[in-house]
């Protein structure tokens, strides 16, 4: 699981929030495999999340789960102050969290919008100014980094690309997208790194009544120009370069990992 005790990220404190499944576990489980020390946040998914850390940690990594819901500030300063009491202070925040609860617009309910907005966008605002918080009053002594911390949100393909039907989604993760290049902006002068990433069509869980028969793949895959479907490891790659020192110089950045999605594919055909 550790590659060895020189990895990009050893000596690092990383929380990944939402890594009990899908990209979220993939992201903390490179990580670990970088050299972090990794936080594994959960909410309902708590059997996953200590099989996760038990692995880590069997490879001779360093693990441990947190459950919080990241759109209630409460849990969001228990997460830290755990992470902190255990491993003595954070690194990086991998605000990976989020949900869908999808409808036509028409028929979505209050209820429904709000969940989506509170994880997908509030939940990111409490996360990384709890980060950036960390990040200030750490001591420089034994920064694994050149840079204070870096911040890592996940988005979406669609904060550029409209969804019919997603409304609360579509609407969360652009505005997700702006808060990150805001943040980005605003602490930059403190040596605190923020960027993005975006995936689009990765093969998860929740996607898999669109890529799990013949027929919803090869559909899908219309939409994807380099003609495969993404894995939560390609994602978890890039993500793995964001935090790193090779990208000190990357700051209110989202790196698409989508295959070409947002090239708007139909193009091809009519230019």
């Amino acid at each position: 699981m550790v590659r060895d005790s020189g990895g990009t990220l050893f000596g690092a404190t990383a929380i990944v929030t939402g890594a009990s499944s899908g990209i979220g576990r993939e992201v903390a489980r490179r990580l670990a495999g970088d050299g972090a020390a990794v936080v594994i946040n959960y909410y309902a998914q708590e059997d996953a999340a200590r099989e996760l850390a038990g692995a880590i940690t069997a490879g001779g990594g360093r693990a441990i789960t947190v459950a919080a819901d990241v759109s209630d500030e409460d849990d969001v300063t228990r997460l830290f102050a755990e992470t902190v009491g255990t491993f003595g202070r954070v690194d990086i925040l991998i605000a990976n969290a989020g949900t869908q609860k999808d409808a036509p617009f028409v028929d979505m309910t209050l209820a429904d919008w709000h969940r989506v907005i509170d994880l997908d966008l509030t939940g990111v605002f409490l996360c990384c100014r709890a980060a950036v918080r960390q990040f200030r009053v750490q001591e420089k002594a034994g920064r694994p980094f050149r840079s204070a911390g870096s911040i890592v949100t996940m988005t979406s393909v669609h904060d550029r690309i409209p969804w019919a039907g997603h409304a609360n989604y579509a609407a969360a993760k652009s505005g997700a997208s702006m808060l990150m290049r805001t943040v980005a902006q605003e602490v930059a002068e403190f040596g605190i790194r923020v960027n993005a990433f975006a995936p689009g069509a990765i093969r998860t869980a929740i996607n898999r009544p669109v890529w799990g028969s013949a027929e919803g793949l090869s559909a899908l895959l219309e939409t994807v120009p380099y003609g495969r479907i993404g894995e939560p490891a390609d994602v978890a790659a890039a993500v793995a370069w964001l935090v790193s020192d090779e990208a000190d110089y990357v700051t209110g950045s989202t790196v698409y990992v989508d295959g070409g999605m947002t090239m708007y594919p139909d193009f091809r055909r009519n230019g």
